[in-house]
């Protein structure tokens, strides 16, 4: 039986990474253990992982994560709110699937996308 999922997504630096996600996403950092090259943060019942890549490329990397919420205007909000910038072509909206969406892209331009069912 399947009870979770917490997806790997590459970083190049841990410092950057770790402040973009407990700041401006209001995520937590997970576990008491700093492992070297690798974060663990999590928000609610979602964990994200992260594992160091320093050759990554931001251009190059396709990285992405779909993250439903039960509030997609209050989430939406607050991070308007905290100065998060929100994807320049994921601004919230419904979808033609019936899907209320936003985007963002973090440091390292993982794609997250947050959506709430119509």
């Amino acid at each position: 039986m399947l009870t979770d999922i917490n997806p790997k997504l590459p970083m190049r630096n841990k410092t950057v990474t770790k402040e973009y996600y407990l700041n401006k996403l209001g995520f937590q950092e997970l576990g008491s253990a700093d492992f070297d090259g690798y974060l663990m943060v999590q928000k609610d019942n979602i964990q994200i992982h992260f594992f160091e890549f320093k050759e990554l490329d931001p251009k190059e990397n396709y990285g992405q994560v779909y993250i439903r919420t039960d509030d997609i205007e209050g989430l939406y909000q607050s991070l308007l709110d905290n100065g998060t910038r929100i994807h320049a072509n994921g601004h919230l909206q419904i979808k033609p699937w019936g899907q209320k969406e936003f985007s963002l892209l973090d440091p390292d331009s993982n794609l997250l996308t947050f959506g709430q069912g119509g």
